[in-house]
Formats: C-alpha cells, structure tokens, sequence
C-alpha cells in the first residue's frame, strides 16, 4: 500500500535507501494510510520527495516512539494493579488469621480456658 501512495503522490517507484526505512517503520507502528498519503504531499513546490520520504520517516519515528511510552505506560499501570491486588489478597488472609485467632479465643473463654 506504501508503494502505491508513493507512486501517486510521489511519482516514484523505489528508493534504495529511503523505502526499506519506511517499509521497517510501518511494520512496527499503527498508521493509517491517509497519515502516510498526509506526509508524502509535498507542503510546497520546493519540497521533493526526498524531503516526502524523510517527513514520513519522522512522522512514523514519533507514532513509534508514542506506542512505545504507551505500552511502557500500560505494563507499569497493569503491574501496579497486580501488586494491589497482591496486596489486597494478604490484608484478606491476615484479617483471616485474626478472625479465626478471635474466635479460638473465644471459644476458650467460653469454655473456661484461658
């Protein structure tokens, strides 16, 4: 589909050094293809496509960058909700413990043993 764009927008088939970069990045990030067809418009008529490619590149580097600080975000949110959950599971068996303690106690007492 890269190529595609690259053709209609761009007019240009191949680029030995440029396409595998490209080809890599959109393989490690979600992005749709009107924000690849976005950055492969040239802005003006100076604009090549060398300096099309190499926006898309940049482009494709921050959507990278924010999957990344967002799955990072997630793990640590995911890993906290574990260690609460963990946390929560000991406060239960302690208060378990205290309960059952209690009522041993109480039976003693009931039963006249101290």
């Amino acid at each position: 589909a890269f190529k595609v764009l690259a053709k209609n927008y761009l007019d240009i088939e191949s680029h030995d050094d440029l396409f595998p970069i490209v080809e890599k990045l959109l393989g490690e990030t979600n992005i749709t293809p009107a924000d690849v067809a976005e950055n492969l418009m040239p802005n003006s008529i100076t604009e090549d496509f060398e300096t099309c490619l190499k926006n898309l590149i940049h482009s494709l580097q921050i959507a990278k960058k924010a999957a990344e600080d967002e799955e990072a975000k997630k793990k640590a949110e995911d890993e906290e909700a574990q260690f609460k959950v963990e946390k929560d599971k000991q406060e239960l068996t302690q208060q378990e413990v205290k309960v059952k303690a209690n009522g041993i106690l109480e039976e003693k007492v009931e039963n006249g043993v101290h």
